[in-house]
């Protein structure tokens, strides 16, 4: 199974679910990674900090049990990610990330805790508009930080490439087995910007399922080698 606290030798490729056909939800997951990508992306809103509804537990559950051995990276875009952390482990998500915003600091390090505790590996997530010097003290608590670059709520946005300033600020302040992940518009036209700013988790949806599936790999190893 994959552990994000590895130092990969390339960057891992996780498509963003959302932009998957959920009337063929397990057999659109589980083509992407027989063609290479490395984990799966589940963002999951809650109509409040995000302006859409869109997955919960238990579709993590049925993706579970369709792909038993997939890594599941769930992205808590809600106003209360404690009252999700139990229920997206008990059906099988191996990481949990939720945002720096809806948080005090303390707050944020005690669910990290929690989040480990019920044995996934935590994220921090901020957004477009979040700046990151408040936030630097929270940074080491976490094994992967998520650098938005659209706002949350919906896919097939235009990447804002004005977020890579704070993110190469991020990984910088970064340990070599903490993981910089991206979201949110990334296509192979711009990757070569992600990447150059440190991200090594790379996030992609519409760039990905909005390709019929014999172009799919294609998609994959371009933003896994530019």
């Amino acid at each position: 199974m994959l552990d994000l606290r590895d130092p990969p030798h390339l960057p891992l490729i996780a498509p963003s679910i959302l932009s998957a056909d959920f009337a063929r939800l397990g057999e659109d997951a589980g083509h992407i990674l027989s063609v290479g990508a490395d984990l799966l992306h589940l963002d999951v809103m809650d109509g409040h900090f995000a302006p859409n509804l869109t997955m919960g537990p238990a579709l993590c559950g049925c993706v579970r049990n369709a792909l038993p051995d997939a890594f599941l990276d769930v992205h808590l875009m809600v106003r209360d990610p404690g009252m999700f952390v139990e229920p997206f482990a008990t059906s099988g998500a191996n990481h949990m990330t939720f945002h720096a915003e809806v948080l005090i600091p303390d707050h944020c390090i005690d669910l990290a805790a929690t989040v480990r505790q019920l044995g996934m590996t935590a994220g921090l997530a901020i957004n477009p508009q979040t700046p990151i010097e408040p936030l630097a003290g929270l940074l080491p608590h976490f094994d992967m930080i998520l650098v938005m670059s659209v706002q949350p709520g919906f896919s097939g946005q235009a990447f804002m490439p004005e977020v890579l300033c704070k993110t190469r600020a991020v990984r910088a302040l970064l340990r070599p087995n903490q993981r910089l992940e991206m979201d949110g518009g990334i296509t192979p036209t711009n990757i070569a910007g992600v990447r150059d700013a440190g991200c090594d988790v790379i996030v992609a949806a519409t760039a990905i399922f909005g390709q019929p599936k014999a172009l799919r790999a294609g998609v994959v190893n371009a933003l896994r080698r530019p």
